[in-house]
C-alpha cells in the first residue's frame, strides 16, 4: 500500500472525509499512475472489481491516453438481465451479433459460469505494443 493512499484511508477513518471522496482521491491516484508502476505484481490479491483497459498511444505526434475502468458488477448484472430476455428476442440477438463477428450465444450465458470466468480475470494480463501505441487489459 502506498503512503497516499494510506493516509487517505486514514483520513476517512478519522471522518475528515466521506467514503466517496476517499474512492475518488484513490481513483484519482491510480489515474496518476504510470503503466509501469501498474504491472501485473502491483495488483491487490483478492476478489477483482474492475477490469481495466489503458492504452498510450501517439496521435499526430501528440501522445494521449484512454484509461478506462468498467466495474465487474456491471457484467454480473448484464448476466442476470439477459435471463430476463424473452427466447424469440435472443435468437434474433444472437443473428445480429454473429452477423457482426461477434461469436456469442446469449441462451448460454449463466451466472454461475460468469462467477467462474470472474474468479479468473485476476490471473489475466494482455499487453500489446505497438510503434504508436501501447494496450494493457487486465483486473483489479
Amino acid at each position: 500500500m502506498t503512503e497516499q493512499r494510506k493516509d487517505i484511508l486514514d483520513m476517512l477513518v478519522a471522518g475528515k472525509i466521506t467514503a466517496e471522496e476517499a474512492e475518488q482521491l484513490i481513483a484519482a491516484l491510480e489515474r496518476d499512475q504510470t503503466p509501469a508502476t501498474v504491472g501485473h505484481d502491483a495488483r491487490p490479491k483478492g476478489k477483482v472489481k474492475y477490469l481495466r483497459v489503458v492504452v498510450d498511444a501517439t496521435d499526430n505526434g501528440e501522445p494521449s491516453r484512454v484509461n478506462v475502468r468498467v466495474p465487474l458488477q456491471l457484467l454480473r448484472a448484464g448476466v442476470r438481465l439477459a435471463a430476463l430476455i424473452p427466447p424469440q428476442a435472443l435468437v434474433k440477438a444472437n443473428a445480429s451479433l454473429s452477423e457482426s463477428g461477434v461469436p456469442i450465444d446469449l441462451t448460454q450465458l449463466k451466472p454461475e459460469q460468469l462467477e467462474a470466468l470472474v474468479e479468473h480475470l485476476d490471473e489475466v494480463t494482455v499487453e500489446v505494443d505497438s510503434p504508436d501505441a501501447t494496450v494493457r487489459v487486465f483486473c483489479e
